[in-house]
């Protein structure tokens, strides 16, 4: 099947209208997005120099969420980051849109520590480029390498992270790697210009520093992966069609999705991507809570090369370069199969304009095998099978050389499931061909695939029947052979509450199956025991940056797989609210300083897994995808399988030899 392109400002199938009231929860119409700018233009916070990094919906906390009933009036505020490119001063505003006001400002003190920085503009990658190629000690030093030609160079634009480089405290940096192209449609990255590293200050358009540690060759070898480029395709693969000839079994009001028992507000901002909002289950006549809120809140992909040139190399995909501008517009046939429904996201570019963004999140159905069967051999093998169907809501984010899917997953068993696709073309570097290197794969020849880690930290504010939750780690544990196991067969699970903040960080153990149990003490089972959801991990290594280190203060939230904190409606993300170039120890380290119970209250979890990527030969020119994620199980939150009425669905309700 072939991809097919969507138009290019609006979706390929258009979602049913809201037939609703307006909802406190749901995203920023390009009218709001409008209004906000026009609000801080007649402020006269806005200049010809001004431009809009971020602009948000400010939520409600959940309690003022949960009470809302349609038809109530909606309050809507908003929280913009502006900043002027002149003179790098930056604030945050927040815009009371009912009101027509202005309802705070406060400077962003990025020349003071920590610093902090608003996120990287989309005009900031052609300033990079621009700046660097214009230097004269970049140029002579290509011009060393045997370079004059730049119409095909890449001078790529990086996050700067913070290293007390002495003369860029205060300063909105950038860091630039060069890699070459053969032509306009060759991989840079088959390219690397090794030893070389341009830093660059976006406000005073200059190259601050240039270091060249010296010349290494160039990899010649091109990393195309284009059909046209890698042979014959092969031919023996038929066509494997999905037909919905009645449609897809869930609905869509506006943002509100309902399927199969759950129902669900999706969302999409700038920073987060795909945002979630009151999952619940409809259980017989109850309408059963379990998440308030679910997203990725951050990612960190940390490098393991420590020369010069490449010891800094950390990227915060949400913080520093925004995951929900960085969308891509999906294709019916490549990003999503079968009976597809797409909806668009409002963002708003570099001058705080909207736009609308076409195709951004795909929901969709996929059978996924057996849901549950038996054959009774007490009854001539009599035979109950069910399939099973999730529903998948998801969209897919390119950040430079990485592309990435972002999936949610809906069960009819009552499960939740999230699962992150990382693909692309990993990020390279040059060493002598066959020389080999400790922190990385040659892949091909002289071509370095530096080690990697990608630590996805998901956001789940729990809502467990109802707000007021609890988690316990559950651990398996084998009985001593004794009087009471006498043939040491004997093994239970043991419970401990995450009871306070001293206890907040978690490490998954999978030698003793650890998982993470979420309950609701006021709300009990027919059994007696209180109703839950679990967390169950597919833990990989934690952060592997020393402690101490630039990378393990700002990426501090990697160095656990789970923290429980308090619910605060302004505690959003786990390394803080501006984390481009901030000193680090912002967020998680700062709300777990003071104290703070954890049992029978409002709760938010922080979720930390992902891949510690050792990149293979087979990983070379594009990736095949490598998924990591994990799943929230009912535990007693239903008295019984709630997928009993999933009915047959072979023809006439039978399984056919």
């Amino acid at each position: 099947m072939d991809c097919h392109n969507p138009p290019a400002t609006t979706p390929a199938t258009t979602p049913a209208p809201a037939t609703s009231p307006p909802h406190p929860l749901d995203d920023l119409t390009a009218a709001e997005f409008a209004a906000a700018r026009r609000i801080l233009e007649q402020s006269g916070r806005v200049t010809p120099t001004t431009r809009f990094p971020l602009v948000l919906l400010d939520e409600p906390p959940r309690a003022e969420a949960a009470a809302h009933r349609p038809g109530a009036p909606v309050h809507r505020r908003v929280r913009a980051t502006l900043l002027d490119t002149a003179t790098g001063a930056a604030g945050e505003a927040l815009v009371d849109l009912t009101a027509g006001t202005v309802a705070s400002w406060h400077d962003l003190r990025t020349d003071q520590a920590p610093y902090g920085q608003p996120p990287l503009l989309f005009e900031d990658y052609e300033l990079c480029d621009r700046v660097v190629k214009a230097d004269p000690g970049w140029r002579k030093a290509m011009a060393d390498r045997g370079i004059t030609d730049l119409e095909l160079v890449v001078a790529a634009p990086l996050a700067a992270g913070s290293f007390g480089i002495p003369g860029e405290a205060g300063r909105r940096m950038l860091r630039s790697l060069t890699f070459l192209r053969c032509d306009e449609g060759d991989n840079p990255f088959a390219h690397p210009v090794a030893g070389l590293l341009a830093d660059v200050d976006l406000i005073e358009q200059r190259v601050l520093r240039l270091l060249d540690t010296g010349a290494v060759p160039i990899p010649a070898e091109c990393g195309r992966y284009e059909a046209e480029f890698t042979g014959p395709p092969r031919t023996d693969l038929r066509p494997l069609e999905i037909t919905q000839p009645e449609g897809p079994s869930f609905t869509l009001d506006g943002t509100l999705l309902s399927w199969q028992n759950w129902s669900v507000r999706v969302g999409f901002n700038a920073r987060e991507g795909l945002v979630l909002h009151q999952l619940s289950y409809r259980d017989g006549e109850r309408e059963r809570p379990v998440l308030h809120r679910a997203s990725l809140a951050e990612m960190a992909v940390p490098y393991a090369e420590p020369n010069p040139t490449r010891n800094w190399v950390c990227y915060l995909d949400a913080g520093e370069y925004l995951l929900g501008r960085n969308a891509n517009a999906l294709r019916l046939g490549c990003d999503c199969l079968g009976e597809i429904r797409y909806l668009d996201a409002v963002l708003t570019d570099d001058h705080g304009h909207p736009y609308t963004a076409p195709n951004a999140i795909c929901i969709h159905e996929e059978d996924i095998g057996l849901l549950w069967k038996h054959t009774n051999i007490f009854d001539d093998n009599a035979v109950q099978s069910r399939r099973s169907r999730r529903l998948v809501i998801s969209y897919i984010a390119t950040l430079g050389n990485y592309d990435y899917g972002f999936y949610w997953y809906l069960y009819q068993d009552g499960t939740i499931g999230f699962e992150v696709k990382s693909t692309g073309i990993v990020q390279t570097s040059a060493i002598e061909p066959g020389a080999g290197s400790p922190y990385g794969t040659e892949v091909a020849p002289g071509l370095l695939a530096p080690y990697h880690q990608h630590l996805f930290c998901v956001r789940l504010d729990p809502a467990v029947d109802g707000p007021r939750n609890t988690v316990e780690e559950v651990d398996v544990v084998p009985i001593a052979t004794g009087p009471e196991n006498p043939h040491g067969n004997a093994f239970t699970a043991r419970a401990t509450v995450v009871a306070d903040t001293s206890q907040a960080g978690r490490l998954a153990d999978p030698a003793v199956g650890r998982r993470w149990r979420i309950g609701n003490p006021g709300s009990l089972n027919r059994m007696g025991e209180p109703v839950a959801y679990t967390l169950v991990p597919q833990p990989g290594p934690v952060l592997l940056s020393q402690p101490g280190s630039s990378v393990a203060r700002r990426v501090a939230y990697g160095t656990r797989h789970l923290w429980v904190t308090p619910y605060r409606a302004d505690r959003r993300y786990p390394d803080g609210d501006y984390p481009n170039q901030h000193e680090g120890d912002a967020g998680i380290p700062e709300w777990l300083a003071e104290q703070q119970p954890l049992t029978d209250t409002e709760l938010s979890l922080w979720h930390v897994f992902g891949p510690t990527h050792l990149p293979r030969l087979e990983d070379w020119p594009v990736m095949p995808v490598d998924s990591a994620g994990f799943t929230l199980r009912p535990t007693g939150f239903f008295d019984r399988n709630p997928s009993l009425d999933v009915p047959p669905t072979a023809q006439g309700g039978h399984c056919h030899a």
